[in-house]
């Protein structure tokens, strides 16, 4: 909206996820990867192809989406926490810059899966009124962050409904 400094807001001003958030994203992208690694295998010893026709080109996509993939989804997504909001960026292919009010958030999770308990980080979700699209989530912040910013915004909401 004009006159409420979001659109001076320069993407570079807001805070970077916790690296490794990257990691996690690696390890996740590997996990996706080898099914298709596994099959150029199979592929590879029924001698239908010359040797190393499928896997050679399948392991290089492979590896440049482990490297590659991670590090820019990464760069792709921040976040900025202020006094009343919490505005956060992701997207690559298809931008998205989301503002929640803290005086719409209903009730808030932090929530951890075992490879992000081994990192260390947690995804922050802020649940909305309403049905489509009523949640927003932060993955990335280092868990202590993340229980720091709900505990932040869960003290806003109680004063908002003071």
């Amino acid at each position: 909206m004009p006159g409420d400094g979001l659109e001076d807001a320069d993407p570079c001003d807001l805070t970077k996820l916790h690296i490794n958030y990257k990691k996690a994203l690696r390890v996740q992208t590997a996990v996706i990867a080898l099914p298709f690694l596994i099959a150029a295998l199979v592929v590879e010893e029924a001698n239908i192809f010359p040797k190393g026709m499928v896997v050679i080109p399948i392991a290089m996509i492979a590896l440049a989406a482990i490297i590659r993939l991670p590090a820019r989804r990464h760069f792709a997504r921040g976040y900025e926490m202020s006094a009343d909001r919490l505005r956060v960026v992701r997207g690559i292919l298809f931008h998205s810059d989301t503002i929640v009010p803290f005086g719409r958030v209903q009730h808030i999770d932090v929530d951890q899966g075992p490879l992000e308990r081994f990192y260390g980080i947690a995804t922050l979700t802020l649940h909305t009124a309403g049905t489509q699209n009523s949640s927003v989530n932060l993955p990335g912040l280092e868990q202590a962050l993340a229980m720091e910013m709900r505990e932040e915004i869960r003290s806003h909401i109680k004063r908002e409904s003071i």
